[in-house]
């Protein structure tokens, strides 16, 4: 992490700060609400930032072992409370979600979201309100995930194609690169409305700069008082990034203005319905609320963009990998295709509802492999009292759903299995309701683009082993599979899964 390289030049230029962090803490921690959570000793100034690691989830997940499921750490000057069971969840994001819906104000959010115009990372008010009814109603409505379903065929069936192709020459298929491949054109065509050109490949590389700095640790964000500085050149790169993006996007916003008089209702992509939009109040109905300007559009399409070929692709990633490593679970999952789909023809989108053990797969995956270990953090928006706990105001909040997914008095002893089959007579919902497992969030702040993103890796898994019998490249064994994580935004494999194909059906 940055943290270990700048540690000398931290405790440099911040040790003189230590008798006002000490004043500051002892004054939180004098109120009369109650006592903060337990937690274990930081150090003055960096709080417990040095303790983090390469994998925080897995560092807070083995401190809460210790402390709790609601403890308190300090990240530099940002009070911390750390969330790692169902029950826990259920207080912060259900009882208390008027308290905690609130997103915490970081450099990367204002920097390539201009603080509050997109959802993901706005603090919670009005404006984030209006916005998010935005979203819902206008781009990520029922109407629209049918309208793009052609889109979705098509691409889908061209990936089944090329793996065929590829099967045909008993050739290894890197299933990490097809499947990102595969997301982008689904987004480009989606929701910037055209097929991938150059311009595309410069976004695509952008858009992963940027998320990556968005989950960079970030020493301005937790130490104020050394962003003038920027001590890791971060603000600058951002800044450098953001006008990079701003020049694509406006190329597409331009285009799509001169296109706008010859579309239908039914060809219209997430960009022409945003400049349908322009220059209207975001809230009909509130005389004050802010008019939807060029700027708006952008930092939407950044947000939805990012979003969509971060999550889907790392859900799938881990999920075909936990397939491919447990074969008694592919062949399981093929007999269920096979008895509803048949050997002549593709997974339709009106077969995935009876798919009863692919939805177990994907649970399992979601349970084992969160793309979203911590989801977005929260933020406290008053004092408050949580079983028993004083949660000050402005504490961030981290909800650590990779430790909710391994905890053994909720899943059994053998948590660390990939076992589809504990979902057979469990009811549990993902959708943010069951609080065992809620890889998009719960209340307010729930993922709003939630059903796209389940119906995407639906579909795309059951393509993929429905069409394929997958077996390990030449030498490999099942166990040389590693499944290491690779920390930022969100987390994913930290190196592509690669598998030959044997084409299952005959022509």
């Amino acid at each position: 992490m940055y943290l270990l390289a700048l540690a000398p030049i931290l405790l440099v230029l911040v040790g003189s700060l230590g008798f006002l962090f000490v004043k500051v803490s002892r004054r939180e921690s004098s109120r009369n609400l109650g006592e903060l959570p337990p937690g274990p000793r930081g150090m003055p100034v960096v709080g417990h930032l040095h303790m983090l690691g390469k994998l925080p989830h897995q560092t807070l997940t083995h401190l809460s072992k210790i402390y709790g499921p609601i403890m308190s750490i300090k990240l530099g000057t940002v009070r911390t409370i750390v969330v790692s069971s169902p029950r826990a969840a259920e207080l912060f994001l259900k009882t208390y979600d008027h308290v905690f819906a609130s997103r915490p104000k970081t450099q990367a959010a204002g920097i390539f979201f201009n603080g509050s115009k997109a959802v993901t990372l706005t603090p919670y008010g009005t404006h984030w309100r209006n916005v998010r009814k935005l979203y819902v109603v206008h781009l990520l409505n029922t109407s629209k995930i049918i309208q793009f379903k052609p889109i979705r065929t098509e691409e889908i069936g061209r990936v089944i194609d090329r793996v065929k192709t590829a099967a045909e020459k008993n050739e290894v298929v890197n299933v990490s690169k097809i499947l990102l491949e595969l997301f982008e054109n689904l987004v480009y065509r989606m929701i910037l409305g055209r097929s991938k050109n150059d311009d595309d490949v410069k976004l695509k590389e952008l858009v992963e700069e940027m998320v990556s700095l968005a989950g960079a640790f970030n020493i301005s964000d937790y130490l104020p008082l050394l962003a003038p500085l920027d001590l890791q050149g971060l603000f600058r790169r951002m800044k450098q990034l953001r006008k990079s993006m701003d020049i694509i996007l406006d190329k597409i916003i331009e285009e799509h203005e001169h296109q706008k008089d010859y579309k239908s209702k039914d060809d219209k992509d997430f960009v022409d319905v945003l400049l349908s939009l322009l220059n209207q109040s975001i809230d009909p109905q509130d005389k004050n609320s802010e008019i939807i300007d060029r700027n708006h559009v952008i930092v939407i399409l950044l947000d939805m963009v990012g979003a969509s070929l971060e999550t889907s692709v790392k859900a799938i990633e881990w999920i075909f990998s936990e397939i491919l490593k447990n074969p008694r679970v592919m062949k399981k999952l093929q007999d269920e295709l096979e008895t509803i789909i048949g050997k002549d023809r593709m997974v339709q989108e009106s077969d995935l509802s009876k798919l009863t053990y692919l939805d177990m797969v994907i649970k399992e995956g979601l349970r084992l492999h969160p793309v979203g270990p911590f989801l977005v953090p929260h933020e406290s928006m008053e004092d408050v009292v949580v079983d028993g706990f004083y949660i000050p105001r402005n504490s961030r909040i981290l909800i650590n759903v990779w430790s909710i997914g391994r905890d053994r008095d909720v899943w059994g002893d053998n948590v660390e299995e990939f076992y589809p089959e504990r979902f057979e007579n469990e009811d549990i919902d993902i959708q943010g309701l069951d609080f065992k497992l809620i890889p998009f969030g719960s209340g307010r702040r729930r993922c709003p683009g939630m059903h796209m993103g389940i119906l995407n890796v639906r579909l795309v898994l059951a393509q993929l082993v429905h069409s394929f019998y997958w077996k390990m490249p030449h030498g490999m064994a099942l166990e040389d599979i590693d499944m290491d994580e690779k920390f930022g935004l969100t987390v994913g494999r930290a190196n592509n899964v690669f598998a030959i194909p044997i084409y299952r059906f005959n022509d």
